[in-house]
């Protein structure tokens, strides 16, 4: 009869006897691979999965341990009582092979330490603001921010004693030195939140004066403040963000990331440290992304860089059409930036593409705007941005109506102002159809 007991040391330690992922290569001879290659496969060893050219979507709530001790191990690493995290699959709510697979990959984009998955780009943005701060703590943040950032941060953490200050997006040096200043004696700075290209205004943020600025004024302390950043709007395409001074990079993946107007998630990516305590905070609330998101998503990353190359082209050869045009008053494309002015100067330093999203701002007010939109016949009629296809909205009317009017005032979120964002269309077909909406 055979022993009924644990009789290899695999069995005995709770070590796993299967196989390990067999690692892509991140250098070939060498050269170190792009990011566009390693979309491709980095993360996944099809030998695992029956052979599956592309990763199955694992459709599980729950997943068995090898052994009792190995259970054990596990949750130590997902409860905090292990530094290192969990090292196996456990439950759902805190890891799956599709979302692994997908944070692998979304590191790869800004070389970053570690990445996390959500359920959306608000997740996202609200798992790391509940993991970071503390009642009676100080937000520092720019603006404009995306409405329900601001709602966030305002109305919602605002009741749990979080209170915030704020700069304008273009601010220099020394007036984000006075703000960080004020909200230091304060009291606690949670972090500093920058949102750069600003929603839905496209104006840019120095990461890098913000950086110093924060360098500077905690030389002294043990605990600085990070800086996390939403880069939506430009993606790890046209500005990363990390190599600038900010210690964490949001996203929401249903833009460009996604990119095909059929899913909603969001992602963070920076070092280690400071993603632990978000992943903690994940794990406990549950903001992870689903299976068949993390699936479609991996599908989406494979075509980013061709997809967003195209849009910016298109972006940059509608906005020429536009720029000139008789009934436009001005529009906020970071192609068209004034020379020698402090937001070219940012542009410069920091992006390496204007992006495909702009603002326009047409002569008139609402009904002049209005009007604009219900005459599109190409471009539809919709928020978001990101996609294969052109969007049109009126931030005032939509997005950032719940924002105050005074406020909206102040960030030049005016009632003539329509936010654009190109797709993949053609672009001569995009132009003739603005021509006769403006028309």
């Amino acid at each position: 009869m055979e022993s009924e007991t644990p009789e290899t040391e695999a069995e005995l330690t709770g070590a796993s006897p299967r196989r390990r992922p067999r690692q892509q290569p991140l250098e070939i001879s060498g050269r170190r691979l792009s990011p566009a290659t390693l979309m491709m496969g980095h993360g996944y060893d099809p030998m695992l999965s029956e052979g599956s050219l592309k990763p199955p979507i694992f459709l599980t709530s729950t997943f068995v341990f090898e052994s009792a001790a190995a259970g054990k191990r596990h949750f130590e690493g997902v409860t905090g009582k292990r530094p290192g995290g969990a090292e196996g699959l456990i439950y759902s709510r805190f890891n799956g092979p599709n979302q692994e697979i997908l944070e692998d990959r979304l590191g790869i984009w800004e070389d970053a330490e570690d990445a996390l998955s959500f359920s959306s780009g608000m997740a996202a943005i609200a798992t790391v603001m509940l993991a970071l701060v503390r009642p009676g703590d100080t937000i520092v943040h720019s603006a404009p921010l995306y409405a329900a950032t601001e709602t966030l941060i305002g109305k919602i953490l605002g009741r749990f004693g979080i209170n915030w200050l704020d700069f304008p997006a273009g601010a220099t040096r020394a007036q984000i030195d006075e703000v960080l200043e004020r909200a230091r004696k304060a009291g606690r700075v949670a972090m500093v939140y920058l949102e750069s290209p600003a929603n839905p205004t496209n104006a840019l943020v120095d990461i890098e004066a913000v950086t110093a600025a924060r360098d500077a004024l905690f030389a002294e302390e043990t605990e600085k403040p990070p800086i996390v950043i939403d880069n939506t709007f430009l993606g790890p395409l046209w500005q990363q963000p990390l190599k600038h001074g900010a210690d964490m990079v949001l996203y929401s993946l249903t833009k460009y990331a996604g990119g095909h107007s059929d899913l909603v998630a969001g992602g963070a990516v920076g070092s280690k440290a400071v993603i632990d305590p978000v992943r903690a905070m994940r794990n406990t609330i549950g903001t992870i992304t689903d299976p068949h998101s993390a699936w479609m998503l991996l599908r989406s990353l494979e075509t980013l860089e061709l997809r967003m190359t195209r849009a910016g082209e298109n972006a940059a050869k509608v906005c020429a059409f536009l720029r000139d045009h008789p009934k436009v008053e001005r529009i906020g494309y970071l192609g068209f930036l004034e020379e020698g002015s402090r937001q070219a100067d940012i542009y410069r330093r920091h992006c390496t593409g204007a992006g495909s999203t702009f603002s326009l701002y047409l002569k008139g007010g609402e009904a002049e705007a209005f009007d604009f939109l219900d005459r599109l016949r190409i471009a539809k009629l919709a928020v978001s941005l990101g996609g294969t296809e052109t969007l049109a909205s009126h931030p005032a009317g939509m997005t950032h109506l719940s924002v105050p009017d005074e406020r909206k005032k102040a960030l030049d979120i005016g009632d003539n102002l329509v936010r654009i964002s190109i797709g993949v269309e053609n672009a001569d077909d995009l132009i003739a159809d603005f021509d006769q909406a403006l028309r």
